[in-house]
């Protein structure tokens, strides 16, 4: 067995594989997962922002623009972007938590490729 195939099937069975999502533009809602199934990074990530930091990436809480068209649509300014740490990753990584206005929090393990809306 590759490594890239373990590394998928290990996702699978955390349930944190990315979700198949519908084309830009729709009105799809994105898969849940539940606060407790997060990887415990973050978790962390979004005690921080319920804090309102101090955050250890200078571009968390910047404007995420949803120009995949993955979320819900709102007016530009709507989301903000945070880095969740990977273990052993040197960069920021592909893992993020996008907060929206209204206190709802999105997960990507895949830098935006897909996103799980965390039910708390």
């Amino acid at each position: 067995m590759t490594l890239r195939l373990l590394a998928a099937l290990v996702l699978v069975l955390a349930g944190l594989a990315p979700q198949a999502h519908a084309q830009r533009g729709s009105a799809w809602t994105p898969a849940e997962v539940a606060i407790a199934d997060l990887p415990r990074e973050a978790r962390e990530t979004i005690s921080l922002i319920r804090k309102g930091g101090p955050y250890p990436h200078a571009r968390d809480g910047v404007v995420f623009g949803n120009r995949e068209g993955l979320l819900p649509k709102h007016p530009r300014g709507y989301y903000r972007e945070f880095t969740v740490r990977t273990p052993g990753e040197r960069s920021r990584g592909a893992r993020r938590i996008v907060s929206g206005k209204r206190g709802e929090f999105f997960y990507s393990s895949d830098h935006y490729n897909s996103f799980r809306r965390v039910r708390e």
